[in-house]
């Protein structure tokens, strides 16, 4: 583990002042709260990413997929 210096303004340190020293260990310790925020973030901006790469390549393949959809839909019905 690295220890880096940030900067943050006033009123959202107030905030994690506040959050900070109650509740679960978790919450506690300001630091730890700063790394779960920051992971947090970080999933999901990875998470939007991968979706946008996925909503990609389906819109570049739409017409295929809707063929091969309607194709498996027509060989369940046939017994």
């Amino acid at each position: 583990m690295k220890t880096i210096a940030i900067t943050i303004d006033d009123e959202t340190l107030d905030r994690i002042a506040r959050i900070s020293g109650r509740g679960t260990e978790r919450v506690r310790n300001r630091s730890l709260l700063i790394r779960d925020a920051v992971k947090d973030y970080v999933s999901r901006l990875e998470r939007a990413a991968e979706d946008e790469r996925e909503a990609t390549v389906v819109r570049r393949h739409r017409a295929r997929l809707s063929r091969q959809a309607s194709a498996a839909v027509k060989a369940q019905g046939k017994p």
